[in-house]
């Protein structure tokens, strides 16, 4: 039985950065690294990894499986300065390695900042995707996003022009909210146990 976890963090330990780095490079490795090709040194995604930590507009989850940390997922709050889109967040760096896919985190870690996004107020969550990451795309559209463009020359892998989309999601207020508010009383779950 495997163990999966997620949880929101505002500090890492070495182990813990160790951990993320290695899922971060067999992510990219797979084709999944969030911007990056080849994986980049690694001191330079230990402070990609630190400097998060350190923006106050994100909020860093991480997945573990069996104490692991496995994956991980960002959502990022508008700046103060940005009162138009102050109703809406976006998601970003929503992975998880290839040796611990087939678990459910990569649902966990979406539903995780979901509830956090919810429970903070906003009124949607926003993210994009290349095409060619066709499990994420299954994983945001079953979970009821909905895609709203897309831009034809979103990025170049391997010589190649590919496109992306664009999705949002209306986030539901919590049972026992009035209109136009939303109750926080019930605490995100950020834990799973999946068999």
């Amino acid at each position: 039985m495997a163990e999966t976890f997620v949880e929101i963090v505002d500090q890492l330990s070495d182990e813990d950065i160790a951990d993320l780095v290695d899922s971060t490079e067999t992510a990219i490795v797979d084709g999944g690294g969030f911007g990056w090709l080849k994986p980049p040194p690694q001191g330079v995604l230990e402070r990609f990894w630190r400097g998060v930590l350190l923006v106050p507009e994100r909020t860093l989850f991480i997945g573990r499986l069996d104490g692991r940390v496995a994956g991980s997922a960002q959502l990022i709050r508008p700046p103060k300065n940005n009162e138009a889109q102050a109703f809406a967040v976006s998601i970003t760096t929503n992975f998880v390695a290839p040796w611990a896919r087939g678990h459910g985190l990569a649902r966990d870690l979406t539903v995780a900042v979901e509830n956090e996004a919810r429970n903070l107020g906003f009124r949607f969550l926003n993210l994009d995707v290349r095409d060619s990451q066709t499990a994420a795309i299954q994983l945001y559209e079953s979970l009821g996003y909905e895609r709203w463009g897309t831009n034809p020359n979103y990025a170049t892998v391997g010589g190649k022009i590919i496109s992306g989309g664009y999705y949002t999601k209306r986030l539901a207020a919590r049972r026992g909210a009035r209109r136009g508010q939303t109750a926080i009383d019930a605490p995100v779950k950020l834990t799973e146990t999946t068999k």
